[in-house]
This record gives C-alpha cells, sequence and structure tokens, in this order.
C-alpha cells in the first residue's frame, strides 16, 4: 500500500507556510503602540493605554463581508474585501463610543493560493490602518472538498476601549435631537443576495457590464469597499455630546436606528435631505423594489448616522464639512420606528 501524506488529501502546509511569508509585510504597516510580538504565535497579544481612561470597558464585535465575496470571485479582484471585514466590525463597536484597539481575521478556503490569501490580508491590513487599529492574529484553514474550487469565505474579530462613563447607548436621545448622516461609498457590504437576483439574473448583466448611469463597469460599483468611520465618530465625540450612533448594515434604515431610540420616540427621515446615489435606484428599478424594502435592505447612501441635540446639528455640520455630512432627519414622539417623510418638516 502506498504511504500517504496530507498533501494527498488536498491540504498543502508549504502553501500555507508561503502564505504566512506574504501576508506579514501587510501585517506589519498596523502595528501600533500595545503590539506585543509578532505574528506566529498560539495567539495575539496587545497591552492597551489605560491613561486617562477611569472606567475601562472592552467592546467587541465580529462580522464577515457575505455574499458580497462572490463579486470578487466574479471579478477576481481580492484586495478590498478585506477593507469590507474591517469596517463591519469597527463600524459597528464605535457606535458604542469604543476606540479599535486591534483586529483578528478568520479565512476558509479549499485550496491555498498564497498570492491570493496575500491580497486578502492585503485589503484587511488597509482596513486596519484606516480605523487605527493592529492586526494581531488570524487563522487560514484549507478545507478540500468544503468549499468549491476559488472560492473562500472570511470573517473578522474587532476588540475596542471605552470609557464606561462615556459610552453611547442612546438611552437620552430624546425628543428634538437631529439626525446627521454620513455618506456611503456605495452598497457597502449588504443587500448583495437581493442584488445579484435583480441585476445578475434578471437582468443577466455581468460584472463586465458597463452601465451610464453609474459612470463604470457593474463590478466596478459593487466591489467599493466599505467606508470606514471610525476616525470621523471619534473626532465628533470631542466636539458633540453624542447621543446616539447607528451603523446601517443589513436591515437598513428601518432595523438599525430604531435600536437606539427609546420607547415613545421615533426616528423621522427626510428624503430630500440627502442625494441617493445612482446604484440604489438602478437597483430598485431593475427589481420593481418598494421604497420601504430599500431602505429595510441597503443604507441608500448613509452609512452612519449620528443623533445629536438640535442646537448642535450645525456645530457638528461644520466638524464633518469634508466627510459630506448631512441633516437627515429628527428625533420625534412616536409610536417607535422610522417614519419616512418626503421633506424636512
Amino acid at each position: 500500500m502506498d504511504t500517504m501524506s496530507y498533501r494527498d488529501s488536498g491540504v498543502d502546509i508549504d502553501a500555507g507556510t508561503q502564505a504566512v511569508e506574504l501576508i506579514k509585510k501587510h501585517i506589519s504597516r498596523t502595528r501600533i503602540p500595545g503590539v506585543m510580538g509578532g505574528i506566529g504565535g498560539f495567539g495575539g497579544a496587545f497591552q492597551p493605554d489605560l491613561s486617562g481612561c477611569k472606567n475601562p470597558v472592552l467592546v467587541s464585535g465580529t462580522d464577515g463581508v457575505g455574499t458580497k465575496l462572490k463579486i470578487a470571485f466574479m471579478m477576481d479582484k481580492h484586495n478590498t474585501v478585506g477593507i469590507d471585514c474591517v469596517a463591519m466590525c469597527v463600524n459597528d463597536i464605535v457606535c458604542m463610543g469604543a476606540k479599535p484597539l486591534f483586529f483578528l481575521d478568520y479565512i476558509a478556503t479549499g485550496k491555498m493560493e498564497p498570492r491570493k490569501i496575500s491580497d486578502i490580508v492585503k485589503g484587511i491590513s488597509e482596513g486596519c490602518c484606516q480605523a487605527g487599529c493592529a492586526l494581531i492574529g488570524g487563522e487560514t484553514a484549507e478545507m478540500p472538498g468544503f468549499y468549491s474550487r476559488g472560492e473562500y469565505d472570511m470573517a473578522g474579530f474587532a476588540v475596542g476601549l471605552a470609557d464606561r462613563d462615556r459610552m453611547i447607548d442612546g438611552s437620552t436621545i430624546g425628543e428634538g435631537d437631529m439626525l446627521v448622516g454620513l455618506p456611503s461609498s456605495g452598497l457597502h457590504s449588504n443587500g448583495y443576495s437581493l442584488v445579484r437576483k435583480v441585476l445578475f439574473e434578471r437582468q443577466g448583466m455581468t460584472v463586465d457590464t458597463y452601465v451610464d448611469e453609474l459612470g463604470c463597469t457593474l463590478g466596478q460599483e459593487l466591489i467599493k469597499p466599505t467606508k470606514i468611520y471610525v476616525k470621523q465618530a471619534l473626532r465628533t465625540l470631542e466636539v458633540s455630546d453624542v447621543k446616539g450612533i447607528v451603523h446601517i448594515t443589513g436591515g437598513g434604515f428601518i432595523d438599525n436606528i430604531p435600536r437606539i431610540i427609546p420607547p415613545g420616540l421615533k426616528a423621522e427621515i427626510y428624503l430630500d435631505g440627502w442625494d441617493v446615489p445612482a446604484v440604489f435606484e438602478f437597483i430598485q428599478r431593475g427589481g420593481n423594489i418598494k421604497q420601504a424594502e430599500m431602505f429595510r435592505t441597503f443604507n441608500m447612501g448613509i452609512g452612519l448616522v449620528l443623533v445629536v441635540p438640535g442646537a448642535q446639528a450645525d456645530r457638528l455640520l461644520e466638524e464633518l464639512s469634508d466627510d459630506g455630512a448631512k441633516v437627515i432627519g429628527r428625533v420625534s414622539r412616536g409610536a417607535g420606528g422610522v417614519e419616512l417623510c418626503p421633506k424636512r418638516k
């Protein structure tokens, strides 16, 4: 009987080792004070600076990229989805007033392709640099027979630090507070199952289809990475009495904003408060999708919402003028939820 090795089962340890060597240069870009040691250990260590933090609290978040990865597979472009993975985690924890400290990733694939893994981690590292956090570890798993050829999945895990006395939970939100929105870069990382159903299956398009109203190919639009709002959000905490922050992800406006609105109040959204990017109208028209469904599935051009006292809205707009901030609504009395208003009341 012939002898067998792990390689015979489809797992290439040498390819895994090569991938580790290729990603080291990307990981080194994310190193910040507090990182202890390098990659290769059984765990990532980080020593946080707690000076000035009276009552430190660790805030964690985890997420993946979802079926947006299908777009990466179609385009054979893998150096941006890592940004999405980081963004979906750090944008969540900053909503609680936490500064991201470090990030870990998990990548699983059917066949280890070192160059592709390097591209993925390059994107993760770029996302960490944008968020100001360190990539201190991760795991790459080769699982032959589990994933289709050329495909992979990924998830991320972020940990941040907040002062308990300054944490944000929406509990102080009241009538008359204003909602200030920061623009998204596009679809971000939500709604892609519907997008693929509408544009690829129903409309028969491909990632190479050029769309005049988008000014680019469909793939170029759909692969745009999620915007990371950490630096803007943390800056606003220093200049305004931010009462709530909402990351507009799965569930869109309809499900996410009510998560921080106290009972007896509702969020009025002014539909004339910002220009909805063309990609959303393109998808809505292609799928004959109702407005309420659009606002429950997509970010509609607003990736982060900040709730501040009405008297501070103008100051916040000035602070975030370079980021395209807009007043998109207000908090009023009501039975909860979100009311889509054609015009500002």
